[in-house]
């Protein structure tokens, strides 16, 4: 068939799945849609590297069926976190290089220092969703803003989703928060692509972010991250980084509070760190993506 034919003319496919999409939290057909591609890969002579990512979690019996088999048709798997790399144990195909996700390997923006506290609002969990109490993220959310204004701090809010009629979209989460806060002085942030995002993130003093690439864009552009956690795709792959400053939606009893208390610290001095740890892990993936097929 003409798809098959077309992968059977590459030297290599990496298969990044966005580097969270490797599991059935955002339901079992975007999953399969996936793996569809891994399995087409599969049945021709093309090597296929699953990229640094999340494995995991699987609910349900089909689903461990199917990221099975991605993983055993993959000549190279890597994950982006430890967590990640015991759950691909558990699954009998234990990966082959723990690494760290790639946004690490992008160029860093060159841009002053222009704003104060950036806010992700994630439209996700703003509306009803199956990770958290969409309600209690509402409220969460809002006295974090407020609580940073309050605080004397400069806020933007930034929708780190492009605006799209798609529902997972952050623009009217963060036009209706700024509508609540009702200030003026708040600045309203719509990227038109990745390099904006980036830019943005790097002109922060701090970055507060519910969508974990808000978070990974901050850090990886030099700027702290506190990252409002909704799964455990975010702790393990902070954690591996050397970054300790997660509040996680599920299980902190005032994520507003622990998240304004992180805000009124110094963490700059810890992100070079997190930075020379995430060039050491990418040094794997690059050194076994050179191994695959001779590929150099």
């Amino acid at each position: 068939e003409p798809l098959r034919d077309w992968l059977a003319g590459f030297d290599l496919v990496v298969d990044t799945r966005a580097g969270d999409s490797f599991s059935d939290m955002y339901g079992l057909r975007r999953l399969a849609t996936h793996s569809l591609l891994a399995r087409l890969v599969a049945s021709t002579s093309t090597p296929l590297v699953m990229a640094p990512q999340t494995i995991g979690p699987f609910a349900s019996r089909r689903a461990r069926a199917v990221g099975r088999r991605s993983m055993k048709d993959a000549r190279l798997v890597m994950s982006r976190d430890s967590a990640s790399a015991a759950y691909a144990r558990s699954l009998r195909r234990p990966v082959d290089v723990e690494s760290t996700d790639v946004v690490f390997a992008l160029p860093r923006p060159a841009v002053a220092t222009s704003r104060d506290v950036v806010l992700n609002v994630s439209g996700l969990l703003w509306a009803e969703n199956p990770h958290v109490d969409h309600v209690a993220y509402r409220r969460a959310v809002t006295d974090v803003a407020r609580g940073l204004v309050a605080d004397g701090r400069r806020l933007s809010l930034l929708a780190h989703v492009l605006d799209s009629p798609v529902a997972d979209n952050d623009v009217p989460a963060v036009k209706e928060l700024a509508e609540l806060l009702d200030d003026g002085d708040v600045e309203l942030v719509v990227p038109d692509d990745l390099d904006d995002v980036r830019a943005v993130t790097a002109s922060a003093r701090l970055v507060v972010g519910s969508r974990m690439h808000a978070c990974l864009n901050a850090l990886s552009t030099g700027t702290p991250a506190v990252p409002l956690a909704y799964s455990r795709k975010f702790e393990p792959l902070l954690k591996d980084l050397g970054w300790q400053h997660t509040v996680d939606l599920r299980t902190a009893e005032d994520p507003a509070a622990a998240v304004l208390a992180l805000s009124r610290l110094d963490l700059t001095s810890e992100v070079d760190h997190t930075l020379a740890r995430a060039q050491e892990l990418l040094g794997r993936a690059v050194v076994a993506l050179g191994e695959v097929g001779g590929v150099r």
